[in-house]
């Protein structure tokens, strides 16, 4: 980009601030931290459950090469070319942390200051709660670290779970986008947007 269009500070649109390496961001008992080796196992594990695949664009039939694929090549090359800054998920502590899932911010319109967030969690952690305290922590840190004004979610309007937990993370039910997106097996589905603003966030 030729220096003299790029962004300046004061500029009537600032870009969106984007961290030099991925932070740690915890809140109670959830923490969100960077995907590392360890995980791939429990990558896969996770990714075998069919609600995974069916709900999101995972592949259904998900070997240790996307999960090893996945963290060492995903996550940190989508980081350093800022189309995706993706966490793992840990419920826990010390020694009793247990591995969540996995929850980012994709789809980003820098420019516009839009984010829209994707995440899964494991079948064993479900009945924590862990999703909305991990949606909620992501979205605080979207809004007032990075600087997004809009995020948003689109969730396949069958998957009323993650509907709920995305109302109880602060976001609203905003439209049905019918047709939305083509799934793996050729279906068509309706999609539920939702959406969250700077302006209207309450934090964590």
């Amino acid at each position: 980009m030729p220096q003299d269009i790029l962004p300046k500070l004061g500029d009537t649109y600032p870009m969106i601030w984007w961290p030099t390496h991925l932070p740690t961001l915890q809140h109670g008992l959830i923490t969100l931290r960077p995907p590392q080796e360890s995980d791939i196992p429990n990558i896969f594990q996770s990714c075998q459950d069919p609600l995974i695949p069916k709900f999101t664009t995972i592949p259904a039939v998900y070997t240790m090469a996307h999960a090893e694929f996945f963290v060492r090549e995903k996550a940190p090359n989508s980081f350093i070319g800022q189309t995706e800054i993706l966490f793992i998920i840990e419920y826990g502590v010390g020694a009793d942390a247990q591995f969540g899932g996995a929850i980012s911010f994709h789809s980003m319109d820098l420019t516009d200051h839009i984010a829209e967030i994707g995440y899964w969690v494991a079948a064993p952690v479900r009945d924590k709660k862990i999703g909305t305290i991990a949606a909620r922590v992501i979205t605080d840190y979207g809004f007032t670290t990075m600087g997004f004004r809009r995020i948003e979610a689109l969730v396949d309007v069958e998957n009323i779970h993650s509907r709920k937990m995305l109302a109880s993370s602060g976001y609203t039910l905003e439209a049905i986008m019918r047709n939305k997106v083509t799934r793996a097996d050729g279906t068509q589905k309706d999609m539920a947007l939702f959406g969250q603003t700077n302006l209207d966030w309450k934090g964590i």
